[in-house]
């Protein structure tokens, strides 16, 4: 079946802007971390109250033990998503370096912890110097986006224990994957926003709007038998080990679930940290967990455990991994190197 041609964008006709200056840029990404440092030691505090200090430090010894194995299984769903990505962005760039489009795309995790990840979206800068512009970054993090929501829904339709939450998180993929379609679709009502707000004196807001409409526009380039196949079968494989993570945890603390059961908490309750719109879902994703494993005979001490410990090995691992190759490329752009 032939591909339909990429929408334009702005960057078809113009090349490509200098990315800003390292020395700037890499101070003022790197304190977005402090925001989510701050963060995490608030929710601790919170979990540790609400499940019993003495409960949860008593096991804290197992846990970790098996948190190098949670954190390597986090890894390679990291490159299984990059893996889709390459293949995604493979239309634009023929020189886009293995390794360091690995540490581009990587670098987006650094802020993942933002609403709808948008906090990715940093990727345009570690792009830029492939020639991919913003509009085609855009478009890539919209497909990707909707792959993984499919994929996450699945896998938490595995087991049907909590109804209300289940059909919570159907409605809010369902809104998402329809809002992204209609303005794929029907990109051009952006554009007459756009110039609506241009003509009321918004010349900024106006590009903004523009940029947008060319990323759900973009989308349409990957609407492809291919191309869905590929990004839902990735996205399935590369969740359901993020979500084994839950299960191995579990069975280190003494918990073995039923195997729809294990595979499906972890999704599901990250289904309900997104539809919370919190940062990364922090909180409202590990409050998810423990109601959901409380009913299958986990004690509460021991499913908060589990939550803040799957969510150290995913959440702030990707985190701490998005920083690390956020730095190596801004050295790399700062003393002129490819590699």
């Amino acid at each position: 079946m032939p591909r339909p041609p990429a929408p334009p964008s702005p960057d078809s006709h113009h090349a490509v802007a200098p990315a800003p200056a390292p020395s700037r840029a890499a101070p003022s990404l790197a304190r977005g971390a402090l925001p989510l440092a701050l963060l995490t030691g608030g929710y601790l505090a919170v979990m540790v109250a609400i499940g019993g200090s003495d409960a949860l430090w008593s096991s804290i010894g197992s846990m970790a033990r098996v948190l190098p194995w949670l954190a390597a299984l986090s890894f390679a769903s990291m490159v299984l998503r990059y893996l889709r990505w390459r293949w995604l962005l493979r239309r634009f760039a023929g020189r886009l370096s293995p390794w360091r489009g690995f540490l581009a795309y990587v670098a987006g995790f650094a802020f993942t912890a933002s609403p709808g990840k948008a906090g990715e979206l940093v990727r345009i800068r570690y792009h830029a110097p492939f020639g991919i512009g913003g509009a085609q970054v855009f478009s890539a993090f919209l497909f990707e986006r909707g792959c993984d929501l499919v994929a996450v829904l699945v896998l938490s339709c595995l087991a049907l224990a909590q109804p209300g939450l289940l059909a919570l998180a159907v409605a809010f993929v369902a809104g998402l994957l329809g809002l992204i379609g209609v303005l794929a679709r029907w990109p051009q009502a952006l554009g007459r926003a756009a110039d609506a707000v241009e003509r009321r004196g918004h010349p900024t807001f106006a590009r903004t709007l523009r940029a947008v409409r060319d990323g759900f526009a973009g989308c349409r380039v990957w609407l492809t038998p291919p191309d869905v196949a590929l990004g839902l079968a990735i996205g399935l494989a590369a969740w359901a080990l993020t979500a084994l993570s839950l299960v191995l945890l579990l069975a280190q603390l003494g918990f073995t679930l039923g195997w729809t059961d294990a595979l499906s908490t972890y999704p599901l309750a990250i289904l309900v940290g997104a539809a919370s719109m919190l940062p990364g879902g922090i909180g409202s994703t590990e409050l998810a967990i423990v109601a959901l494993l409380t009913p299958l005979g986990v004690p509460v001490a021991t499913a908060t455990l589990a939550a803040v410990g799957v969510r150290f090995a995913t959440l702030w691992f990707a985190i701490a991994c998005g920083l690390l190759a956020m730095l190596r490329l801004e050295a790399l752009q700062s003393s002129g190197r490819s590699a």
